[in-house]
């Protein structure tokens, strides 16, 4: 199997969220947008807190398998393993980027 090759601000997001909810947020424009289980989270200091307190909920691993490319966004599928209810299952990751960053992620089955 060869290596995925992502795109920096997205390899960047998966080596944060391995980390903690400052170190993903420094992934985002100043005003990005993460869509995730029915939420919006909006700026900065949201985004970081969404990672924070999803991150006290469950303990989880994300191995991206599959990445997909639709003009501006950027679709990859992975691998989500931890202590949560029907894992593993595979998650898709729909990133737009903007100046270096990331200024919206949709995570969805």
């Amino acid at each position: 199997m060869k290596d995925l090759i992502l795109p920096e601000p997205i390899a960047a997001y998966f080596d944060a969220d391995r980390q903690d909810g400052q170190a993903v947020a420094r992934c985002f424009t100043k005003d990005g947008l993460v869509l995730d289980e029915g939420h919006t989270h909006s700026g900065l200091a949201a985004i970081e807190a969404w990672k924070t307190d999803s991150s006290a909920k469950y303990t989880y691993t994300a191995t991206p398998h599959t990445l997909e490319m639709q003009g501006r966004s950027y679709t990859v599928t992975s691998r989500v393993s931890g202590d949560f209810p029907g894992s593993p299952l595979d998650l898709r990751y729909r990133f737009t980027l903007e100046r270096g960053k990331i200024a919206t992620l949709e995570i969805a089955p």
